[in-house]
């Protein structure tokens, strides 16, 4: 079924509208430096007429040695306008290539740069749902695609149409109309069999990128789950799975190169052709008298100069094709609108207070299931809020919700009586801290990591979040301190080495709103005790979040809220909820004793 939508999606003639917009959308990038692209075009005209004329010059030496008694230096005059303009053709042309080199990398720069950008500007479900190793590959070839699209689009197809209709005219002029006709009929069944066939195989070559595409992000997501992978001695099996995709992605490949050769025959044997005849002509003019030696010398440097190139053009139409396909994906990107926007008259959050409330807020990922129905609640300024229950029962949402992740499907979230949603998301993440329960790291130094929090602070502030969330001593251990580089998403670093880094970082932030979700969750008895108070310091005076598993954590809290299949259903202080002796006194009850039976 794949197979029959992928051939009567690529069997399409016609380059399709969303590749033509892919490479109009390369035309503002380029034409910001049109000083620099003019001039490089006028040097490409001057290169070609310098071309053209080289034949010409030839013609007139070898027809001046062909006359009795000629003088030597008329012979020499034209040997010597010849090697100019041989040198006037490769000189042009290098100086064009010298001046266009820093339009092409800044054009590429700038689409990489705004996709990186739009990529960050996605929603998290974007990014929840793609695949990690094939996003990589498709920003890799639409990058090499940039490059060639831009080189040979503006300097090779254009030109080389332009030298032949150039060449086709002087031998229409000069010549038996016949050599024009046979050039043009030439060059237009050329063009017709290159763009039929080019089109034909098309089909493969997508095929061979999608499972290429398939190949690599198996063998990255795989690697990302290494650990995983050891834990359950499955290294066979990944393998396994990694052979069928790259003998697909092999099937594919030895299918477009069969189809290539039999591209790159057909074309030989037009050229062929179109050199026969053009040959026969002249033979048959300079047998007549109608044409001198060198003439015959004329026009058979017309079809080096011609159909080398013009074989060359058919190469050039057939990766414009496949640059084409590797982009679409790229620009796709750039095209897709964010889930998440700032509303066209969105204002800067002003956080005077700090109040949070949650007012009748309902939310779904998936319409067929709701995760959080009717939520209410307040946290006052300065105050600790606590949302606990069991796995699943919506409370991690909340935090996603209060950062703007995802809009609220009811109701609303507002900060200091402001709606998330009318302010900016930049605005409305700058003002809240956040120590996740899953902590990420970047592959780098232990110091950019907690750095992070906040790239502009002084070192010295740097290094006192990292003694408050007693990391310092962990640190000074190491032989590196810290330009400790801390490995792939932090995997040189246990579980909660991560979390006293991502809990440095957020008091490195110091924001008015802070968010913590099972933030020592990863920690033993001793450090969580003494980090502990650590979050009830940076806490003091902040409007805080608290999602919290272990119930001792959120003794202290002002309010805790028992959340139950995405519904509050108890709330309370944690004496008033112990006296309630309902949900949270039974979770309470059993901590306890799980407490109890480790003790033991």
């Amino acid at each position: 079924m794949a197979h029959d939508r992928l051939r009567s999606d690529s069997m399409t003639p016609r380059i399709s509208a969303s590749q033509w917009r892919a490479a109009w959308s390369l035309f503002p990038y380029v034409w910001r430096y049109k000083g620099r692209v003019l001039a490089a075009f006028g040097l490409l005209l001057g290169a070609k007429v310098a071309n053209v004329s080289v034949p010409l010059v030839l013609k007139e030496i070898v027809d001046r040695l062909s006359e009795p008694g000629v003088a030597l230096a008329v012979p020499l005059a034209l040997v010597a306008l010849y090697g100019l303009l041989r040198f006037g053709n490769t000189a042009f042309t290098e100086l064009r290539d010298g001046i266009f080199a820093r339009v092409l990398q800044r054009a590429m720069r700038g689409v990489i740069h705004d996709v990186f950008q739009k990529l960050h500007a996605q929603s998290l479900r974007f990014h929840l749902e793609r695949h990690t190793g094939g996003l990589a590959v498709d920003i890799e070839r639409g990058a090499r695609s940039i490059r060639f699209l831009i080189n040979f689009t503006l300097f090779n197809i254009g030109p080389t149409l332009l030298e032949i209709l150039m060449v086709a005219g002087v031998l229409f002029v000069k010549y038996d109309p016949w050599f024009g006709a046979v050039t043009l009929a030439t060059l237009a069944v050329y063009i017709a069999f290159t763009v039929m066939i080019t089109n034909w195989r098309l089909q493969y070559r997508r095929a061979m990128n999608e499972t290429d595409a398939a190949a690599n992000a198996r063998a990255v997501d795989s690697l990302l789950n290494y650990e995983t992978v050891k834990y359950f001695n499955n290294e066979a099996y990944e393998a396994e799975r990694l052979r069928l995709d790259l003998e697909r992605a092999e099937h594919a490949s030895v299918k477009s190169e069969v189809s290539l050769a039999w591209l790159n025959a057909g074309q030989a044997f037009i050229i062929a052709v179109g050199v026969t005849a053009m040959m026969a002509l002249a033979t048959r003019g300079v047998v007549d008298g109608h044409m001198t030696i060198g003439d015959l010398v004329l026009v058979n440097a017309y079809l080096i100069q011609l159909f080398v190139p013009l074989n060359f053009l058919g190469t050039v139409y057939r990766e414009i094709r496949n640059a084409l396909t590797d982009m679409e994906k790229l620009f796709g990107l750039l095209d897709r609108p964010p889930e998440i926007v700032d509303a066209p008259d969105a204002r800067e959050l002003a956080v005077r207070a700090g109040e949070v409330r949650f007012e009748h807020v309902g939310f779904a990922y998936d319409t067929r299931r709701a995760i959080l129905e009717d939520v209410d609640f307040v946290i006052p300024p300065g105050h600790k809020v606590a949302v606990v229950g069991a796995s699943g029962a919506g409370k991690s949402t909340l935090a996603r919700l209060l950062f703007r992740f995802f809009d609220v499907d009811t109701g609303r979230i507002l900060i200091d009586g402001q709606d998330i949603r009318a302010v900016t998301q930049a605005s409305l993440r700058r003002h809240i801290g956040m120590v996740p329960q899953d902590t990420v790291l970047f592959n780098d130094t232990l110091y950019h990591n907690i750095a992070y929090g906040r790239p502009q602070a002084p070192r010295a502030e740097v290094l006192e979040a990292a003694r408050a969330a007693h990391l310092d001593a962990f640190i000074a251990s190491l032989p590196d301190g810290y330009d400790t580089r801390v490995g792939e998403r932090g995997l040189k670093l246990s579980g909660g080495e991560k979390q006293r880094v991502a809990i440095a970082r957020a008091m490195l932030k110091n924001p008015p709103i802070m968010v913590f979700d099972e933030a020592t969750s990863s920690l033993d008895s001793t450090t969580e005790r003494a980090i502990g108070a650590e979050l009830a310091r940076i806490s003091k005076n902040r409007t805080t979040l608290v999602i919290a598993h272990r119930l001792s954590t959120v003794v202290d809290a002002d309010e805790i809220l028992v959340m139950d299949g995405g519904r509050i259903v108890e709330r309370g202080t944690h004496a008033a909820l112990l006296a309630l002796d309902g949900r949270y006194a039974a979770m309470w009850r059993l901590q306890l004793r799980q407490e109890k039976d480790q003790a033991g």
